[in-house]
């Protein structure tokens, strides 16, 4: 892990992870995903040795031909035609905490047995017809982030100090991950838009990675460290409550995703680790572009504290913290999900409202 200042995200290199031949590397980097997860839960992944950055710049370009379409060759696979989950959402149609956002997407899940689109999330898939290789340069990607997510969350295995019969039970609870990928078009913001280009949010699933154009001064991200140098957001209000710290900008570096936690992991380790706000306001000229995709775990995984993440927190001195440990409550995956995209489909709320 790279020696940064406080108010900059940490970058990790998994290149160690994709040969079983650097031992001591390996057990570096975990421990750095360990301290990343605890003090940031968000940190830059670099990915150089396992991804061709003329992958990811090809989604780019196929994204940005999409969203300058015309509008009613955009319309065609809007979300109302399936099952309001999958599909495309239109200029500030999606909404958070209360406001529409500043930007347009299409939202893809895994594929489902028996789609039923009067179902919240299961529906099929509805990809575009033009450009016309979107649906096969995307589908590549899915493969390759659903492996890098299985690599990813073997070294945070480790970083935990999980046994090798604890990971297996934990790999069994994500081998058939319920993914989710949006690919995203951020116009500039407009100076009296009552809104973010996207709301600070939590993501709620288990690991995010995310692709983004080169576009700086968009992404930001709340860190939770008072007296770190923060970015001037005097325009808009506060949105972590009573939590300190400040908001930094999380910008795109070359071979890298930016790479976070979701709450599934809150859960899994007991608030060891703990997702993180982030939000995007994107005041430049030009159009952004990006394509996160969302590693979870399986629809029907029961989340619950892991033993590894019990012990780490049995070892802390109790009457020294005050902190009794506290178990969190487990959830079913599915469940939890429908709970929040089920809102995206009732029309009554957006996905990331609280």
């Amino acid at each position: 892990m790279s020696s940064l200042p406080a108010s900059t995200l940490p970058i990790i290199n998994i290149a160690p992870f994709l040969r079983n031949d650097q031992p001591e590397l390996r057990i570096s980097t975990s421990a750095a995903l360990h301290v990343a997860c605890m003090k940031y839960g968000f940190f830059y992944l670099d990915i150089s040795a396992y991804a061709n950055p003329s992958e990811t710049a090809k989604l780019t370009t196929l994204a940005r031909e999409f969203f300058m379409l015309p509008q009613d060759e955009k319309d065609k696979i809007s979300l109302s035609n399936e099952d309001h989950a999958r599909g495309y959402a239109r200029l500030k149609e999606n909404v958070t905490n209360g406001k529409a956002d500043n930007h347009e997407g299409i939202d893809f899940y895994k594929p489902v047995d028996n789609p039923d689109k009067s179902k919240p999330v299961w529906g099929e898939n509805q990809w575009p017809e033009k450009p016309i290789e979107f649906k096969e340069r995307f589908n590549d990607w899915v493969e390759k982030m659903k492996a890098l997510g299985l690599i990813l969350m073997e070294a945070m295995a480790d970083g935990l100090g999980m046994t090798t019969n604890e990971w297996e039970e934990l790999r069994s609870q994500v081998d058939d991950s319920f993914w989710v990928m949006r690919t995203i078009g951020y116009p500039p913001l407009p100076n009296d838009h009552d809104g973010f280009s996207c709301g600070a949010h939590k993501d709620y699933g288990c690991l995010t990675f995310l692709h983004a154009d080169p576009t700086p001064s968009a992404l930001q991200v709340f860190l939770r460290q008072p007296g770190a140098i923060g970015i001037d957001s005097a325009r808009f209000p506060t949105e972590q409550g009573n939590e300190q710290g400040v908001w930094i900008n999380a910008d795109p570096i070359p071979g890298c995703v930016v790479c976070n936690i979701g709450e599934m992991w809150e859960i899994w380790t007991n608030g060891l680790y703990r997702s993180t706000l982030h939000r995007v306001v994107h005041r430049g000229s030009n159009y952004r572009v990006s394509i996160p995709f969302f590693f979870e775990p399986n629809f029907s995984a029961n989340v619950k504290p892991l033993a590894a993440a019990l012990r780490i927190q049995a070892e802390e001195d109790v009457e020294a913290t005050g902190r009794p440990l506290v178990h969190r409550t487990p959830v079913v995956y599915g469940d939890f999900l429908l709970s929040k995209v089920g809102n995206n489909f009732s029309g009554s709320k957006g996905r990331y409202d609280n």
